[in-house]
């Protein structure tokens, strides 16, 4: 029974009437839910794994919940775990040469009848149709979670024939539910751990087609891009890209850079990782090339496409500066910069590699000084060698050249200039009459010849790039004012400045007299109208250059006011914002054309309103904010070529203040003169007492510094008061000791004397006297080691007395109302070492007469004394006692000197919060000038808006005048009236001038 079933499945002769496809499926999935063997079971999905391409609706309707169950409990058969896995791949994927694969195994099959048999789409609905139905199918496996993490699980399986069909079928839900399918994996305990352990297959078909899995489950999904990345994604990518030989390798390579640029491309977390990891270092073996470049392959220029991808995604202008920065510098210490630049300067290197490779350079220099320097010092394999620079810009000014070549030169130049004021500084000399050289060609006589040839296109790009040489320099604008040009024979030479207008000029004539080339005649005006922005704004002497030429500003009004088409707004909008930039940096050093009547002349020719209007019109185009975006000149086409990035920067910081300046009256602009010269005077008195609270704060600080080294030295005494008074004690002690000793010694003598004939007394004195002399030699090294103690206290006072000096000297030069004490501190200071000196001496005078005495008690051991010299020992001792008592009365003068330097001390204490509370007040004196301030800054804001109200009042009351017809004084006899204001001011001030004499 079971083996007619699939006989007539599979393509035997059916016994009789033939069954539907829905029909067919229906009993396969009943045998599949209630077969009781596992071959049966096999069988079965085997069965439904054929059928599933053909009949996918059918299959995926009716069997996706019996294949799921099977993947459940037939965990230990891998080969019906691989049936299973293949016919959901059939019916979710979505790719049409998948769906190809395997129809050899239909083909000796018999049609079955079925809904989608015959059915005439087109081929763009069927195509629909299947997609739909993968996302259909895809929503149904994905209802529940867990049939993600149970496929999750089968990949850990080595048998190839289920972590294959797995690795596919994981692919395909991330292709159509990517989002869904990646937040079930990110919370899937070690889920994107499993899924790396993919790349480690030796199995290249698992590995690669691994690669395509997680390619699909790193799109826009930060999380998973910094696990993967911490997975150690890097290292294995870039060893499995050096294994299959670099940019000579297959499609596994490029598998792996299309991951790389995933992991990296607006994640700052991962693009630090690999800078950390030195993996930009193992970049460079990429970029090397040989002499002979033909022949590259398809595969090899997709590779190396990736790779300088790569190389951009790490220095994007996007990514933060501070990672750019510190990128661009690994990329020059490590020479891919320098490999790079070989590139460049290659020959035979496919055009769209070259491109790319310019515009990976760019963005290597971009803001980087030191990759700026290195760029500027490569050199052509020519003879004579050129600069790169050089060579760039003779491609850029060539009109043969492709287009986006071209496109991609004047980034590099754009990005080599960037930040970059010492190489603004070599363009621009080369155009100074000085630094010309005629026997070669420079960048800036490249730039003059594109400025001025026929190609609009060349045009537009060489004014963008000058323009970019005098970004925000103002030293290069006004240099490049002394640039003359040589017309023709027998014509004097004119200024650049002047050149650019008369193209201008001669430009809008040729636009009249022939309109088919408007359009790109407007491309070459609107690049020399950015130039001439760039080159003036800021910089009031170019101006002054601009509007020395009597024929520039009417041609300005006459652009402005006219009604053209709109091919000719974007223009008349961009000679609004140069007359605009003509107002609003105008010193007045020209009569004719200052502020006000400039303002007058738009007034009267053109009118307000209509200029601002015109004004509107450059940011109102539709291709301003496509190159505002992002600093890469990318355009669809030449003529679609119109605004550079650092322009639109250059309007949307101009347009309102111009605005403003065209609106402000002569009398506003007055007043905010005055109220500027107003707060500088506000903010030169508050600088004023700035310095002075500073000067009091350095004053402080050395006085508490003064204070604190006055206080040390006054502990430094005290101690050594202390100590001398120790010492004078021990004295005290030992001469009262010498002193018993010497009265024991006469009361021995004189028994000795009257009892000479009794031995054993004798024998008794002189075990006496050898005990006494024992003591004494004891106390003979205890003098020597006070006396070794008493010289290191002397060297340390004298070391003390020269830091007293210094600091002495130094509060003399200081002066100020410390002066007198610091100078009574020292002479007190002086007088103590004195009288510690003659403390000392005293006290060595001392120690020789105890050693003396010491000397004569042993004398008298051996021999008796005789009286006499026992009458001269008591008279030593009464002088010893003299000697103590005015060493007693010295110490307690040394005492009441002490409490003089503490006195001392509290006093300059007292001058430093004296000196604190002075700081005090003038911090309360700043305050409130800051509120003053800030109060008159109120009132004259609150001037103008009552100014401004009463002009609008002024004007509604004309208004009213004019409709009742009365008649409204013209602008003359206003102007007469103001004349005769300023007349009478003149008066008034003579006056007053008067009056001041008498």
């Amino acid at each position: 029974m079971t083996m007619n079933f699939f006989r007539g499945v599979m393509g035997g002769q059916p016994a009789g009437p033939q069954p539907t496809g829905a029909e067919t499926i229906h009993k396969l999935c009943d045998r599949v839910a209630s077969s009781t063997l596992l071959e049966d079971r096999r069988d079965a999905v085997r069965a439904l794994k054929s059928l599933s391409k053909k009949y996918r609706l059918e299959v995926g309707t009716q069997a996706m919940d019996h294949l799921v169950h099977i993947l459940q409990t037939d965990r230990s058969d891998s080969e019906i775990l691989g049936y299973a896995l293949d016919t959901l791949y059939n019916i979710i994927c979505n790719d049409e040469e998948e769906e190809q694969d395997e129809s050899e195994d239909m083909a000796a099959a018999p049609p079955l009848s079925g809904k989608h048999k015959n059915v005439p789409v087109s081929d763009e609905n069927a195509q629909k149709q299947e997609e739909d139905l993968g996302v259909l199918f895809t929503d149904k496996f994905l209802a529940d979670s867990e049939n993600v993490t149970l496929l999750l699980t089968l990949l850990e399986e080595f048998d190839f024939h289920v972590r294959w069909p797995g690795v596919k079928l994981l692919t395909a839900l991330l292709k159509n539910q990517c989002n869904q399918v990646q937040g079930v994996i990110l919370v899937s305990p070690m889920g994107v751990s499993r899924l790396m352990d993919l790349l480690a297959d030796s199995r290249e078909v698992i590995r690669n087609d691994g690669l395509l899995l997680l390619q699909q489950l790193t799109k826009g999904n930060a999380a998973i891009q910094k696990i993967v990345a911490f997975e150690n994604a890097f290292e294995r990518l870039l060893d499995i890209i050096t294994e299959e030989g670099s940019s000579d390798g297959g499609i596994v390579v490029e598998d792996c850079l299309l991951l790389l640029v995933n992991l990296l491309k607006n994640n700052s977390s991962n693009q630090n990782f690999f800078k950390e990891g030195s993996y930009i270092q193992r970049m460079k073996p990429w970029f090397e090339v040989g002499d002979d470049n033909s022949g590259w392959s398809a595969q090899k220029v997709t590779n190396l496409h990736l790779m300088l991808q790569l190389v951009r995604v790490m220095v994007s202008p996007v990514n933060s500066p501070g990672a750019t920065s510190s990128c661009q510098k690994s990329m020059y210490q490590c020479g891919l910069l320098q490999q790079l630049c070989t590139i460049l300067m290659a020959t035979g290197v496919p055009a769209d590699i070259l491109t790319e490779t310019i515009n990976t350079v760019s963005e290597v220099i971009r803001g980087s000084q030191i990759n700026q320097d290195y760029f500027a010092s490569v050199n052509a394999p020519s003879n004579p060698p050129r600069p790169a620079i050089v060579v760039l810009l003779m491609s850029m000014v060539n009109e043969r050249q492709p287009f986006v070549l071209r496109c991609a030169v004047l980034y590099c130049f754009q990005c080599f200039l960037y930040k970059n004021q010492k190489g603004q500084g070599e363009i621009v000399a080369t155009l100074l009459p000085s630094t010309i050289d005629a026997n070669s060609i420079s960048a800036g006589q490249l730039l003059c010849g594109g400025l001025f040839s026929a190609d609009s296109l060349s045009n537009w790009c060489a004014a963008v790039a000058l323009a970019h040489a005098l970004q925000d320099n103002l030293t290069q604008k006004e240099q490049l004012l002394r640039v003359q040009l040589a017309t023709s024979l027998g014509k004097p030479p004119v200024s650049l400045l002047q050149q650019c207008t008369n193209i201008l000029s001669q430009g809008d004539k040729i636009n009249r007299r022939a309109k088919s080339e408007k359009g790109s005649k407007v491309q070459t005006r609107v690049g020399l109208l950015m130039l001439l922005c760039t080159w003036i704004s800021n910089c009031p002497i170019a101006v002054t250059h601009f509007l020395h030429n009597q024929e520039n500003v009417p041609f300005l009004t006459g652009q402005i006011s006219e009604n053209l088409g709109e091919d000719e707004r974007l223009v008349q909008g961009l000679c609004a914002l140069l007359l605009g930039i003509c107002i609003y940096y105008n010193d007045n050093s020209l009569e004719n054309y200052t502020k006000e009547k400039l303002k007058q002349l738009i007034e009267k020719r053109i009118g307000k309103e209509n200029f601002v209007e015109k004004l509107g019109f450059v940011t109102k185009h539709e291709l301003y904010s496509r190159a505002a975006q992002k600093p890469q000149p990318v355009f669809p086409s030449p003529e679609q070529m119109l605004f550079d990035h650092e322009f639109t920067k250059l309007v949307k910081e101009l347009e309102g203040v111009i605005t403003k300046a065209v609106h402000k009256t002569s009398e506003e602009e007055k007043k905010e003169e005055e109220v500027k010269k107003t707060l500088e005077q506000h903010d030169s008195i508050v600088i004023q007492y700035k310095d002075l609270i500073r000067d009091q704060d350095t004053q402080i600080q050395e006085l508490r510094e003064q204070v604190s080294t006055l206080s040390l030295n006054s502990e430094q005494m005290h101690n050594q008061i202390t100590q001398q008074q120790s010492q004078i004690q021990q004295h005290k002690d030992q001469y009262n000791i010498l002193k018993l000793k010497l009265g024991k010694d006469s009361q021995g003598l004189s028994s000795n004397q009257g009892l000479s004939s009794s031995q054993g007394e004798g024998a008794h004195v002189n075990g006496l006297h050898s005990e006494e002399l024992s003591q004494l030699r004891e106390e003979v090294e205890e003098l020597r080691r006070q006396h070794t103690l008493q010289h290191t206290q002397l060297s340390d006072k004298d070391s003390l007395i020269n830091t007293l000096r210094c600091g002495a000297a130094a509060q003399t030069a200081e002066g100020g109302a410390g002066g007198s004490d610091n100078t009574d501190l020292l002479r007190e200071v002086e007088s103590l070492r004195s009288r510690v000196q003659s403390q000392c001496a005293e006290i060595s005078q001392l120690q020789t007469e105890r050693q003396e005495l010491i000397r004569r008690a042993e004398a008298v051991s051996s021999a008796p004394a005789s009286s006499s010299e026992s009458s001269a020992d008591t008279v030593k001792v009464s002088e010893l006692e003299s000697r103590l008592a005015a060493q007693t009365t010295e110490t307690e003068r040394l005492k009441e000197e002490c409490r003089g330097l503490r006195e001392g001390h509290a006093g300059l204490e007292q001058q430093l919060a004296s000196a604190q509370s002075t700081v005090a007040i003038e911090q309360t004196e700043k305050t409130k000038l800051q509120q003053e301030v800030q109060e008159s800054k109120k009132e004259q804001d609150d001037l103008l808006m009552l100014l401004a109200d009463q002009d609008q009042k002024i004007l509604n009351l004309k208004q009213r005048l004019r409709d009742l017809g009365e008649t409204i004084e013209d602008e003359d006899e206003l102007d007469a009236r103001d004349q005769f204001g300023e007349d009478d001011d003149e008066d008034d001030e003579e006056e007053e001038d008067e009056e001041n004499n008498d």
